[in-house]
């Protein structure tokens, strides 16, 4: 079972680093998150999957309310199955899914070795990301799944950035 599917005239990001994850999660902390800011944030996920023609689906939760789902054309079930694994590791460890991944490679191993995690209940693959409200720290997710991680993380990580403008 794998989280990628193959986009046409998308590139490929490259992989970041820990310290890039890093920065980025410290840069993407917002001001405030409302449901209405959920359904703006939704809004601009869904405007660059169609984009991209990705068959993606959304997901994005403020603690265990699911505030805005949405599964584009191609996505099917396993890409929800996908969102609640990846989800899952943010919420155990308060970083995105991708940053989390990255730190056991980063030492040599990997999640599924060394994390003691069912993985198939956690997955650290990119593209589950920590909506951090100052002040108040991680208080939800916005996941995306459907391409490879690397492009689910930086399609969350764009549409963060056009919310907080």
């Amino acid at each position: 079972m794998s989280d990628t599917v193959p986009t046409p005239d998308v590139p490929i990001p490259t992989t970041p680093t820990v310290a890039e994850l890093e920065a980025q999660e410290a840069r993407l902390i917002l001001p405030h998150f409302t449901h209405d800011d959920a359904w703006t944030l939704g809004g601009l996920l869904v405007e660059l999957a169609r984009e991209q023609s990705a068959p993606v689906a959304i997901d994005i939760r403020r603690g265990a309310q699911q505030l805005f789902h949405y599964a584009l054309p191609g996505s099917t079930a396993d890409n929800d199955a996908w969102i609640d694994r990846k989800r899952r590791v943010v919420e155990r460890y308060g970083a995105g899914s991708f940053l989390v991944g990255t730190r056991f490679r980063a030492k040599g191993t990997t999640f599924e070795d060394s994390s003691r995690l069912d993985p198939d209940r956690y997955a650290a693959h990119g593209g589950s990301f920590p909506i951090a409200v100052k002040g108040a720290g991680v208080i939800g997710t916005v996941t995306v799944s459907g391409l490879p991680q690397a492009e689910d993380h930086a399609m969350v990580v764009r549409a963060l950035e056009r919310l907080r403008g």
